[in-house]
């Protein structure tokens, strides 16, 4: 992902609303519509914006997978601006090449709405990943944006 997000959006805590209808390609080229094409359950996406976020996102990873919580994860790096768009195959093939092909399904790279889902959420601290718990509404249940710890774990897993 790119280092640098274009515009600076203040953080905003979206619980009890409703998850903006974006559109993503997985790694594995499937297009999906985000919430629409998601199982129908409670679901977890890990929004990253910068690349550093990967980082936070594999905590939280390791973390359900450790607690072996049973959900849904999704990863959607969410990359706004038009330079990014230009370098959208370079940047996904960066992410495969770190990335088992077996999970390629489960990242979903957001370009076109990353301003929308930034704006969203608010993108100050990038490199703090974007957790976000949708119920099979697709309502923000849970929303956390600190950085990895094993009480936002703990709530999330609560929620479940």
């Amino acid at each position: 992902m790119v280092s640098a997000c274009s515009t600076t959006y203040p953080n905003k805590n979206p619980i009890n609303q409703r998850f903006p209808d974006v559109v993503g390609t997985s790694l594995d080229d499937q297009t999906m519509n985000i919430p629409q094409d998601l199982p129908q359950e409670k679901v977890l996406l890990l929004l990253g914006y910068v690349q550093d976020s990967q980082f936070d996102i594999d905590r939280w990873l390791i973390g359900l997978d450790m607690t072996q919580t049973q959900v849904a994860a999704f990863e959607l790096p969410t990359i706004q601006g038009m330079f990014p768009r230009m370098f959208q195959t370079q940047i996904d093939n960066g992410m495969r090449r770190g990335i088992p092909k077996e999970l390629w399904g489960g990242v979903i790279t957001i370009y076109a709405d990353g301003d929308q889902i930034q704006q969203f959420t608010g993108n100050q601290n990038p490199n703090n990943a974007r957790v976000i718990l949708l119920n099979e509404n697709r309502e923000i249940i849970y929303f956390y944006d600190r950085g990895f710890a094993v009480a936002a774990l703990n709530e999330v897993r609560n929620l479940l």
